[in-house]
């Protein structure tokens, strides 16, 4: 078992509160180039929100993931069979599954061993889907502070893992080459409170805390408050997607 570097355990409930959901146009387009609808595994599976949009679209959907707290605040559902595994550890029978899908986690992944796992369970043109997001955007002044709290604020305390995903995911050597996609995006509408919910979901922000004994969107609690406004009107928050799809050959 690779080794498992554990940020969001003991965040899970409000890791399944603040975070933002994936837009459903994007489950639709996997399962429509998928080769069948027949089983979709979702690895590193979190608390099972894509888990669950998958099970709209397929028979079947198995979801892991390395942490358990993480697992314990998945909601269930009839067709997802959730499970404690290492992302490097795909528990599904060779050449079985259509689509194999990773929400904001590729990044942490032990990636030589994981995409021998994905090439040997994929059936032939099944699809591995990785997709991540990185700073909101709101069209005001709260983009910039957002961007320096993330950079320079905590930017010393982000795991080395998450540069992948801050470069793109262009820094991984995916097994398969990337199909030209869609652009998809992430909207919400929230209220100054989610925004600090949120930013408190940061692992940075965690390790931050860890070694200075502060927190840091506390200490930056009045920047965040004057760039927002006021705190009960809600602002429309968007993440464009990183997404990368390839597909297994015959």
């Amino acid at each position: 078992m690779a080794d498992f570097k554990d940020y969001f355990s003991t965040a899970s409930d409000d890791y399944k509160q603040y975070r933002p959901q994936y837009p459903l146009e994007l489950y639709q387009y996997l399962a429509d180039i998928a080769p069948a609808t027949e089983l979709a595994f979702d690895v590193g599976c979190g608390n099972g929100q894509a888990s669950r949009a998958l099970a709209r679209h397929f028979q079947q959907v198995f979801a892991s993931d390395a942490s358990a707290a993480q697992i314990q605040q998945a909601e269930p559902h009839e067709r997802v069979h959730y499970q404690v595994a290492p992302a490097e550890q795909i528990n599904a029978p060779d050449a079985s599954v259509d689509l194999i899908t990773v929400a904001q986690a590729i990044h942490w992944f032990q990636h030589d061993a994981f995409f021998a796992e994905v090439d040997r369970v994929l059936k032939p043109n099944g699809i591995l889907a990785a997709w991540g997001y990185q700073l909101l955007y709101t069209e005001s002044g709260l983009d910039s502070l957002v961007e320096t709290f993330h950079t320079e604020i905590i930017g010393p305390y982000w795991p080395p893992e998450r540069a992948l995903l801050d470069n793109g995911y262009t820094r991984i050597q995916f097994p398969y080459a990337r199909l030209e996609t869609p652009p998809f995006y992430m909207n919400a509408h929230w209220k100054f409170s989610h925004l600090i919910g949120y930013l408190n979901t940061w692992s940075a922000v965690k390790q931050y805390e860890q070694a200075l004994g502060k927190n840091p969107v506390e200490e930056y609690f009045d920047d965040f408050t004057s760039a927002w406004g006021n705190p009960d009107q809600e602002k429309k928050i968007v993440w464009p997607l990183i997404l990368y799809a390839g597909k297994k050959s015959i």
